[in-house]
């Protein structure tokens, strides 16, 4: 259980201290508020960067620290985590909010090994507003540090442990991917394609590097019928050369990736960022992504990042002024000119004073998995998974550990997932083939990012069916101006890909020069789980006699009001007549072949009423436009069920002049 989850008040601010440790030039490393929260390293024990420590670890003085809280406390007992060398805690004062001296502890002559001390109160109606805790140094040979001073209401000491992830099975394997992949050298950063279909990695210590066997390449391997993957083979140049090389992210289609380092065009490696994109040509020299004010402090410059399924955000772990101490987690923004904003911190609630790596930011865009070895855990470092709480990228839920049957006692990371959210894939040491390796686990729900539909196809002209380059775009159908992705599509690759949450409702919508916007409602709010959604988008030609289905303008039945989202498309007819002035249509109004004739014909004509009153409300002449109803005369779907006949309720126009 989670200490945190019970009723404990812990340290919000430092009043005092005595001294403290110095760790990294940047950050908070051994400072007095790392006694402030929770506890960050605890039940683990031994020496932090997480904890307070005094700066002489044999100091023939007394140390002391002076937390206050956020509220007054009638507490039953106070909670003071050594994480090492307990037993040096000698004396405890509280104070009430009047800043009254109540001595509750004085160390006895017995020795105390438990990391934990638990100051039970007798006098339980004293409130509790300050705690200042003594340290003798000197009594115990070595470091001495405080790791969290907390107030609970319970009778009984309260244990502390891991924040493990709701739910975690006992009995959950991870599978050694095995020969075909792993070797006896190093695999690590594996990132899986969002089809789930290519996972590429990052191979160590092997003969068949480019370069050096001690250099990283880019290694890949596909997964076979059987769910077998394939040997894997060296990606080779321009993304492998004689440096380090490593993949960190992926956009939604495949087609681009995203490396650590700059390339040189006359050779050689930089720090920062490149994207390359593949075309049947195969993978184009990596270009820089240029970040503003990118630096990184740390000592052996080590990078690690994901990108946003839209390709629009990037988390990334690095080294600088505001860190925590050591690597911390940055938010950066693609702008309009297609540079990065510069680095922003996701914040105290996910960063740490010691080290956190590798982030994925999963097909949601929300759930974001990373290691740390600032958080209570199982080894050197452990993966853990919070959740965005807004879009500030700024506010995140309390980070959960994914437990002691993923993280080992070793360092455990890079955890990557496709877009289906059924497995994950991981580097681990543990029962490795020789250096690290890469894993699968099934995920349970706890840990599973939101479910994600992956929405592909092709853009091609109506008339001729050849294939058309394209932007696509899709956006929230109750709020038109909510943009949630938007691609680039390319004939050469041959279909777009995109990613959208599910249990919501969306336009998707085709533009290019010269055609009128092809548009679809993908209506995925009561899916619940991973949709794999393929859909073709035609392109019709803007030109005199071109007749225009408005798929999107339909009618309840027997009423002639607009459904929901009817407005985005006879808005883009708007668009069209101002873009070409000197256009006229005529709008023609059709029905099911429910009821009799005569009503049908009568509804048909109130259907291109509303229409027409619509676009002469956004300032088209009436002179521009045209009217014809149909009725039930002319089907374009047999009407033999209810979604059969709500195609056939239906508004068309046909371009009559240009």
């Amino acid at each position: 259980m989670d200490v945190s989850a019970q009723t404990v008040q812990w340290a919000s601010r430092v009043i005092g201290v005595s001294s403290e440790g110095k760790g990294e030039v940047y950050g908070q490393q051994y400072k007095a508020s790392q006694a402030l929260g929770r506890p960050s390293k605890l039940p683990q024990t031994g020496e932090s960067v997480c904890a307070w420590a005094p700066l002489y670890p044999d100091s023939p003085n007394e140390e002391w620290i002076h937390v206050g809280f956020d509220k007054p406390m009638n507490a039953r007992q106070i909670i003071i985590a050594e994480n090492v060398n307990p037993g040096a805690v000698i004396r405890v004062i509280a104070y009430d909010a009047k800043g009254t001296e109540y001595p509750v502890y004085q160390a006895n002559a017995a020795a105390r090994a438990e990391p934990a001390l638990y100051v039970m109160l007798k006098d339980t109606s004293l409130s509790i507003a300050q705690v200042k805790v003594y340290l003798n140094t000197g009594a115990l040979k070595g470091p001495n540090q405080i790791d969290a001073i907390g107030l609970s209401g319970a009778a009984t000491p309260l244990p502390i442990d891991v924040n493990v992830s709701k739910g975690t099975p006992k009995d959950l394997q991870k599978e050694n991917l095995g020969k075909t992949i792993n070797t006896t050298g190093q695999e690590v950063a594996p990132v899986i394609a969002p089809d789930g279909k290519t996972l590429y990695f990052t191979r160590n210590f092997n003969k068949n590097n480019i370069g050096s066997p001690n250099k990283q390449d880019v290694w890949y391997s596909n997964l076979e019928s059987g769910g077998v993957w394939s040997e894997a083979v060296n990606i080779g140049g321009p993304i492998n050369n004689d440096g380090d090389n490593a993949i960190s992210g992926m956009s939604t289609d495949g087609r681009t990736i995203y490396l650590i380092n700059v390339y040189k065009p006359e050779g050689g490696l930089a720090f920062g960022i490149s994207k390359s994109t593949h075309t049947k040509a195969g993978w184009s020299f990596p270009v820089e992504c240029k970040i503003t004010n990118n630096y990184n402090l740390h000592k052996d410059n080590q990078l690690e990042f994901t990108v946003s399924p839209d390709g629009k955000t990037m988390i990334l772990a690095v080294q600088r002024k505001d860190t925590e101490g050591n690597r911390d987690l940055y938010v950066s923004f693609l702008q309009s000119n297609r540079t990065w904003t510069e680095p922003k911190t996701l914040g105290a609630t996910v960063n740490t004073a010691d080290f956190e790596s590798s982030p994925f930011l999963a097909a949601d865009g929300r759930t974001l998995y990373f290691t740390s070895g600032g958080l209570p855990g199982y080894g050197k470092g452990d993966i853990f998974v919070t959740r965005r709480q807004d879009d500030t990228w700024t506010n995140w839920s309390t980070p959960e550990n994914l437990g002691p049957s993923i993280n080992t006692p070793e360092w455990d990371g890079y955890f990557t997932i496709p877009a289906a959210g059924d497995f994950a894939y991981l580097s681990s040491r543990a029962n490795s083939l020789g250096e690290d390796d890469i894993f699968r686990l099934k995920l349970f729900p706890a840990i599973k990012p939101d479910p994600v539909a992956i929405i592909s196809g092709q853009v091609l002209d109506a008339q001729s069916k050849k294939p058309v380059s394209s932007e696509v775009a899709t956006g929230l159908l109750q709020d038109k101006n909510k943009e949630i992705t938007k691609v680039e599509y390319d004939p050469e690759t041959g279909e777009y890909k995109m990613i959208v949450p599910t249990q919501s409702a969306y336009n998707l919508t085709a533009t290019k020069e010269g055609y009128f916007p092809a548009s679809e409602t993908l209506d995925l709010s009561k899916d619940k789980r991973f949709r794999d959604i393929k859909r073709n988008l035609y392109l019709i030609p803007i030109q005199p006699g071109q007749k225009i289905v408005m798929r999107e303008v339909l009618f309840e039945q027997s009423k002639f009001d607009l459904l929901e989202g009817a407005n985005v498309e006879l808005d883009r007819i708007v668009d069209m007549m101002n873009k070409y002035a000197d256009m006229e249509i005529m709008i023609e109004g059709h029905t099911d072949n429910q009821g009799e004739w005569a009503p049908n014909m009568k509804l048909a004509e109130d259907r291109v009423r509303v229409v027409k009153d619509y676009l002469i409300s956004k300032g088209i002449t009436e002179k521009r436009i045209q009217t014809k109803a149909w009725g039930p005369s002319k089907p374009i779907a047999s009407n033999e069920t209810e979604e059969k006949r709500r195609l056939n309720r239906r508004v068309e126009f046909t371009i009559m002049k240009m």
